[in-house]
């Protein structure tokens, strides 16, 4: 049995918030307006992109330099990759963002009783717009954006920082996200306890000490 944590820090994309229009289905528009069939799908995005986030200003350049990657590597075309990237946010309404079921009423419910944190891949600005769009702008004792401040996760110095800045141990603090490889890896690196957001994928390699069915769990008897 463990101990009740002090500290609930979360993950932003696919935690709290996402988009109604799923990537896959953007990037399919975007080979569209190209008169392209799809050369890769956006797996192949995610299993790049954290190898260009330190380097990118902002998440346009981001993208902009996985898509010529990916494009050097599926299409033999590097050039493709700017004109994909243009596509692609022709395609996205940034308003198309949407809080996930619960995670708005969870957040502030946890507020009374918990330090809260956030620890997100992303450019700080672009991130922030995405809390003030879902109206969690101001839960927050602290907020890494990791990739900008930090290595990005699954290294545990974003983790590492986020306790420091709430003067919390690693094993009083749970990290909330959704992506095995990256969350509940980079959490337990740092010594947290990991919960992992479930999916369709009932296998989560490496497992998390928690699997929530929704966000609403963190509010009964989990720990």
């Amino acid at each position: 049995m463990h101990a009740t944590p002090s500290t609930i820090l979360f993950d932003l994309d696919g935690t709290l918030c996402t988009y109604e229009r799923p990537g896959s289905v953007i990037l399919e528009a975007a080979f569209d307006r190209l008169g392209l069939e799809p050369r890769f799908e956006m797996a192949d995005f995610h299993g790049r992109y954290l190898e260009f986030l330190p380097e990118s200003a902002d998440g346009y350049e981001l993208y902009e330099r996985t898509f010529t990657a990916l494009c050097a590597e599926h299409v033999d075309d590097p050039s493709l990759g700017e004109r994909l990237n243009r596509a692609f946010h022709d395609e996205r309404d940034p308003d198309d963002l949407v809080a996930l079921e619960g995670a708005r009423e969870v957040v502030i419910t946890l507020e009374e009783e918990y330090r809260l944190g956030l620890i997100t891949n992303g450019h700080p600005e672009l991130q922030r717009r995405k809390l003030r769009a879902i109206d969690l702008p101001d839960v927050f004792e602290t907020m890494v954006f990791a990739g900008y401040e930090t290595p990005a996760k699954p290294d545990p110095e974003p983790f590492r920082r986020a306790l420091s800045a709430v003067d919390a141990a690693p094993e009083e603090a749970v990290y909330v996200g959704n992506v095995p490889a990256v969350d509940v890896a980079g959490a337990q690196a740092a010594g947290l306890r990991a919960a992992w957001l479930a999916d369709a994928d009932r296998r989560p390699d490496p497992r998390p000490e928690y699997v929530l069915e929704s966000l609403h769990e963190l509010r009964g008897q989990l720990w």
